[in-house]
């Protein structure tokens, strides 16, 4: 990896930080997302330091007023203080106005009244500006050098490491917030795939449902015909008779199949009379539709022939109960 990829990726890695801090500060701000708060001690002390710094440079600014009033002076002071050069040497007002007094009563002359009156106060003016220089010097030195190194020094160290706190906050926060939002993703995720999972457990339950509606369906339709197949393990499919039971139909047809069916013969004089017989039902059959009538194994019921009914059935009747049943359900009784 070479310098210039290195810098590269160190640029978007510092951006990617500046980015998440960004979005963190302002959705804190918007009220959006939490903060982690700090020590009350800890915040305690950074507002004291905050509230030092400000009337610092406010003392700073106006004791630089005092100490020199002319603000040309000032800035020429401070533009020297920047280029860690010495600003010359120049004579104050106080010394200024001594001069001109002690110049003023030397041409006047010392052996008159008011030229040694103005040699007296010129004198004065000068120790008054020296003490003035005095006063600028020592200020300088023992209150605004301290003042200033404050400023420049220990708030600018208290400053550097309470934006550093600062990031190191923000970073904390925005990865609780992005391990808060995949939690809350995940557990969207899960909700989800559970739902999922119900619907196709669902979905099987109405196929099963429909199947089975329509095995029912089939059962119904396959137990109207007049047929009956030999199953041993099945009680609503007939048995074929023994040949010496007196059951109707004297005569069996054996299928290709296996199957046997039977086959009505001994039923013509009762369906071409009007008259009634008593029969024993030899098989359960549920009844396909309302136009049947269901039986019960062993029990008796009453049978007639009706024009025009199919020659596999009869109309039974029990009670108040009547219906087509198929005729190789039925044995005559004598």
């Amino acid at each position: 990896m070479n310098i210039m990829d290195f810098n590269v990726k160190k640029l978007a890695a510092d951006a990617g930080t500046f980015l998440s801090r960004a979005v963190q500060f302002t959705e804190e701000k918007l009220g959006q997302a939490e903060k982690t708060e700090l020590d009350a001690h800890l915040e305690n002390l950074l507002s004291k330091a905050e509230c030092t710094k400000i009337w610092t440079e406010k003392i700073m600014k106006q004791t630089e007023v005092l100490l020199q009033p002319n603000p040309n002076a000032r800035i020429e002071e401070f533009v020297y203080e920047k280029l860690d050069r010495k600003a010359p040497s120049r004579i104050n007002n106080p010394e200024l106005l001594g001069q001109y007094m002690i110049d003023a009563g030397t041409e006047f002359g010392p052996g008159t009244a008011y030229g040694n009156a103005l040699i007296k106060c010129g004198e004065t003016q000068k120790r008054i500006g020296t003490a003035d220089r005095e006063l600028i010097q020592t200020s300088a030195l023992n209150f605004l050098t301290p003042l200033r190194n404050f400023i420049e020094g220990d708030y600018k160290t208290i400053a550097k490491e309470r934006k550093l706190l600062q990031n190191k906050r923000l970073d904390l926060d925005a990865a609780k917030t992005r391990l808060k939002k995949a939690k809350a993703a995940e557990t969207r995720a899960s909700a989800h795939h559970l739902r999922c999972l119900n619907d196709f457990v669902e979905a099987q339950m109405t196929y099963y449902a429909q199947c089975y509606q329509y095995m029912l369906d089939l059962q119904k339709q396959l137990g109207s015909f007049p047929s009956s197949y030999c199953n041993n393990n099945q009680t609503s499919v007939a048995p074929v008779p023994s040949a010496s039971s007196n059951v109707i139909g004297s005569s069996a047809l054996t299928s290709t199949s296996g199957l046997v069916i039977a086959s009505p013969t001994n039923l013509i004089d009762l369906k071409e009379c009007s008259g009634s017989r008593k029969a024993r039902v030899l098989y359960d059959y549920d009844a396909a539709n309302s136009s049947e009538l269901s039986l019960l194994a062993d029990e008796v019921i009453t049978v007639f022939s009706v024009v025009g009914m199919d020659s596999d059935w009869l109309m039974g009747e029990r009670g108040n109960q009547k219906g087509r049943v198929p005729i190789t359900y039925l044995e005559l009784l004598n």
